[in-house]
């Protein structure tokens, strides 16, 4: 039976331990001042580099629960989330943590909120760089609302800011099938599998399960995804694809949650730890 989808409350990897739950109190009522609280919880892998943190780590950009990210970052930094804290004592990790953190602390203070998986865009065109958003329902407009895209890398972060954008997996792929998208990456832009159908067709599952409260890291694969990352895609893995981007666009809660519980796109539960 398909779970029920409830972006108020805390899916398999948003939860928070009762002994952390003190570092989440005095936030901001802002739903983008809590946002920016999330982004100063993360710095980048290349930045640990910079700072010289240990190697060792580099490994948290693999924590995929929210309680163990603050579980790290209790231990480094034991201060309530809001307070401004050194860069050293900041989680390693993507603009995925960053997402699943903001995600946390906006059901926290009460906004309905879900994470989604998609790419950097630039200047409208895909360039190819994973890109994971945070979106909360602003009940006065009815509408969910996207957080600014805080792009990773240094490519992305030469960009002009106003120039950066996002698009989901699935809007990606709608895309790619309607030929609205170049054949290759424009120029500057990052080149790799995640340009290609494969790439795209991979994060639009990613971004179902993300829509599904069960926000996946960037390289996690899994059921009919396994095959095509294996050269072995079935025919009618395109078809499929269309459905889960066309069920992601429209957002209805039941349909999403009875396509996800397919053993197609289901996350195998060994993958939620």
């Amino acid at each position: 039976m398909a779970h029920v989808i409830d972006y108020l409350q805390p899916g398999p990897l948003t939860g928070v331990d009762a002994a952390h739950a003190w570092v989440l109190q005095e936030l901001p009522a802002d739903p983008m001042e809590i946002w920016a609280v999330a982004q100063a919880l993360v710095v980048r892998p290349v930045d640990a580099h910079i700072l010289g943190l240990p190697a060792h780590r580099i490994e948290e950009r693999t924590i995929r629960p929210v309680r163990g990210l603050i579980a790290v970052l209790a231990q480094l930094y034991p201060e309530r989330l809001y307070r401004p804290r050194p860069p050293a004592t900041r989680i390693v990790g993507t603009s995925r943590h960053v997402a699943v953190l903001a995600c946390t602390l906006l059901r926290t203070r009460g906004f309905p909120a879900r994470v989604r998986a998609g790419f950097v865009t630039h200047a409208g065109h895909l360039t190819g760089e994973d890109l994971w958003v945070t979106e909360f329902w602003a009940g006065a407009e009815r509408r969910w609302i996207r957080t600014h895209p805080d792009p990773p890398g240094d490519e992305s972060a030469a960009m002009n800011p106003a120039s950066v954008g996002f698009l989901s997996g699935g809007e990606a792929w709608q895309q790619y099938r309607g030929g609205l998208l170049p054949q290759k990456p424009p120029d500057g832009a990052v080149s790799n599998r995640r340009w290609e159908p494969v790439g795209i067709s991979s994060t639009t599952v990613r971004d179902l399960a993300a829509l599904c409260q069960v926000e996946m890291l960037p390289d996690d694969v899994w059921g009919r995804m396994a095959q095509v990352h294996e050269g072995r895609m079935p025919a009618a893995y395109d078809n499929l694809i269309d459905v889960t981007a066309a069920v992601c666009a429209r957002g209805d809660t039941a349909d999403l949650a009875r396509l996800f519980s397919t053993g197609d796109l289901a996350v195998p539960r060994h993958l939620l730890s």
